[in-house]
């Protein structure tokens, strides 16, 4: 009879270890998603920080056929690790990006419709369709990423720079900067985000226009007044490091509180208050039942650091 009961106590030991050590190997293998080598990209963990660098300097970080894939499954796979809680992204070299890479343009655009395998209109645009909407994902996954993302930038920050900058939570920079919103000057609309999320970033639908109809330059100093980034530092190096602190800083806190505020940032965004409230609501009616907060309000009773939190 205490043989049967050992054996079944051991098999229901075993039973609730397994969902455990699954959902440990899965975060593992997300983690190990993020951390492998990329062609376009340079990824390093600082604690709980992921730093992701744009990683062509000799090209000026232009963002060719490998980029607009190799930064979608980055941040996928970040969203799904427990580990990272705060993500931090600049560009390696001269600049930060030069936006799209025009040397790659052939295999950036979707199926001519010239040559032997002539393709009809309507199957043609239902192609160019399809690419627009992988390119504007690419950005849109980081947007949706539910840790908050840091973007750190220097010198040319240009097209698609502007696009990735914009579906981001915070945006610092070096006084070198400068930004162009380039499309019209290449003869096309700007496809991948700015021209739907710059007006909601600075709250000026004039100076959106103007920058997305004239592509002229925008130096920091501009930038910080019309509220397109939240400081600009006197190098690169400054820039980074100032990034690194804040992403510590958020890092430390509760994700379950972090990501919350994320989500509904996010959706207060595109939803009218009182939808948004409801949300908020619906949200915290789950939320409010964590253990981070009476860890975190002991801490500040004490007087403490924040306390260590458990991983998403």
């Amino acid at each position: 009879s205490s043989s049967s009961s050992s054996s079944s106590s051991a098999v229901s030991s075993r039973r609730t270890r397994q969902p455990q050590r699954r959902q440990s190997e899965a975060s593992r293998e997300e983690g190990a998603m993020a951390d492998r080598q990329y062609e376009t990209l340079k990824v390093q963990r600082d604690g709980a920080v992921v730093h992701v660098q744009l990683h062509r300097p000799k090209a000026g970080n232009a963002m060719n056929t490998a980029f607009w894939r190799e930064y979608r499954e980055c941040f996928q796979a970040l969203a799904a690790d427990g580990e990272c809680r705060a993500i931090v992204v600049s560009g390696a070299g001269k600049h930060f990006s030069v936006g799209l890479d025009i040397k790659d343009a052939s295999s950036l655009t979707a199926v001519s419709g010239e040559g032997p395998n002539k393709m009809d209109a309507a199957r043609r645009a239902w192609r160019n369709r399809e690419t627009v909407l992988a390119f504007q994902d690419t950005f849109s996954a980081m947007e949706r990423c539910p840790q908050p993302v840091i973007v750190a930038v220097h010198a040319a920050t240009i097209g698609g720079a502007i696009d990735l900058m914009c579906a981001a939570d915070i945006r610092v920079c070096a006084a070198n900067t400068f930004f162009s919103i380039k499309e019209v000057d290449i003869g096309l609309a700007a496809d991948v985000g700015t021209l739907q999320r710059l007006h909601h970033v600075i709250g000026n639908q004039s100076l959106a226009r103007e920058l997305c109809y004239t592509a002229r330059r925008m130096d920091a100093t501009e930038a910080k007044s019309a509220g397109f980034v939240s400081s600009i530092h006197p190098t690169q190096e400054a820039t980074l490091a100032h990034a690194m602190d804040l992403a510590r800083q958020i890092a430390s806190k509760s994700p379950v509180a972090i990501t919350g505020t994320k989500v509904n940032l996010n959706f207060s965004r595109e939803n009218k208050v009182r939808e948004s409230l409801e949300f908020m609501a619906a949200w915290n009616s789950a939320m409010l039942q964590t253990e981070d907060i009476p860890k975190a309000a002991m801490a500040s009773l004490a007087q403490q650091d924040q306390p260590d939190f458990s991983k998403l």
